[in-house]
């Protein structure tokens, strides 16, 4: 209910998830309210945390502070990232979204080994914790006050498909973890003179540091470049082959540079006899309409193939066969047939699948020798693929 409250109060026209510029209004909403949030907890842990003497409350009280300092980490990574592109930066500054994730989650795991060498200090010499209720009070209210919080960015997170707030959520989530743990320890502190303050506090930090490496790991992977979601896949895929002149779709290529920043390149076959003016029309209003619905800047490149040629169809038909007795998975696109008077060259791309164990000279080998006891002499120059999206 808040939630949808502060969207519709501070993010006019917040349907349209699309847009940059509300990538950063959305961005901004998050870290004011984090900021706020969070300084008010530190203030009231810290305070806490000295009345009673815990350590657990204490390091807690520095964790949400902490979270205070993300919060401007997050807000001036959105206005970064909503730069447009300039000299130095052709493709946009998107990927500044992704450094700021990675810089929150080195953030979250050096707050997770700072409570680690403090909860192992702690063990090894505990001291005594004096339980007031109006203590275990203010903890229950910081847990409802980060379940909010987890909720708030997970909603905005998701709407915008952002990392930089889904990172935030999870680390909301963490801290309702540690301060859960901080109130067990000062509830068991009363009943046993074993250190839980700092058995608690070492099992929370370990907690925070795997979160962290997971979020480290995923963004990574943006950064580096991971495969190109499946459902944005089919649906390039609906747009360019809904045309029966499009006979097929080969080498599609997404780079990412950010959310919004994503740019594309691909090869569709059509019939070598189609009129050029008309077909090149057609192309535009692909990439017209592939931009529009995807936000996607995709360059479609045209391969003319023969339809009517019995020969160069009876050599694919070998070709298809073959791949298929020696792994189905292997697949090829581009044939071409260049005749000559003493041999005809076969061109042609097969893609190999990263898990495809048979090696490119086995294929080689094997599809020469399917072609050794035709006619005619045939030359296999073939061009190796791996499966970029």
């Amino acid at each position: 209910m808040m939630t949808r409250f502060l969207v519709k109060t501070f993010i006019p026209n917040h349907q349209q998830t699309n847009d940059l510029m509300l990538r950063t209004k959305y961005g901004t909403l998050s870290s004011f309210v984090g900021i706020f949030c969070n300084v008010c907890l530190f203030l009231i842990k810290y305070f806490m945390g000295s009345l009673c003497g815990s350590i657990a409350i204490i390091s807690d009280a520095f964790n949400n502070l902490s979270d205070s300092a993300n919060c401007i980490i997050t807000f001036l990574g959105y206005k970064l990232a909503s730069k447009p592109a300039d000299k130095d930066h052709p493709y946009g500054h998107g990927r500044m979204e992704y450094l700021t994730t990675l810089v929150i989650a080195v953030l979250i795991a050096l707050v997770g080994f700072n409570l680690l060498r403090k909860s192992y200090e702690k063990i090894l010499d505990p001291k005594a914790i004096t339980f007031q209720w109006i203590v275990l009070f203010s903890l229950v209210v910081s847990i409802l006050v980060k379940l909010w919080m987890w909720s708030f960015n997970k909603k905005l997170g998701t709407a915008i498909d952002s990392s930089t707030l889904l990172a935030t959520a999870t680390d909301s989530k963490n801290d309702c973890i540690a301060t859960f743990a901080t109130i067990l320890s000062l509830i068991g502190s009363t009943m046993t003179s074993y250190p839980l303050d700092g058995i608690m506090g070492l099992g929370v930090s370990l907690l925070i540091i795997k979160a962290a490496y997971d979020i480290i790991k995923d963004t990574l992977d943006d950064l580096l470049g991971k495969p190109v979601d499946e459902q944005l896949i089919a649906q390039i895929k609906e747009i360019v082959t809904q045309n029966p002149r499009v006979l097929s779709l080969h080498d599609l290529m997404i780079h990412n540079y950010g959310p919004g920043h994503l740019f594309g390149s691909c090869h569709v076959e059509v019939r070598c006899d189609e009129d050029l003016l008309s077909i090149h029309d057609l192309i535009d209003n692909m990439e017209q309409t592939l931009f529009q619905q995807l936000h996607l800047l995709m360059t479609i490149h045209l391969d003319p193939v023969e339809l009517d040629n019995e020969e160069l169809n009876r050599c694919k038909s070998i070709v298809q066969k073959q791949l298929q007795q020696l792994d189905p998975t292997l697949s090829f696109h581009d044939f071409r047939m260049v005749c000559g008077p003493t041999h005809t060259n076969l061109i042609f791309d097969i893609v190999i699948p990263f898990e495809c164990k048979i090696k490119k000279a086995q294929i080689q080998s094997f599809l020469e020798q399917a072609f050794a006891n035709e006619d005619k002499t045939y030359y296999l120059i073939i061009h190796f693929d791996q499966p970029i999206s």
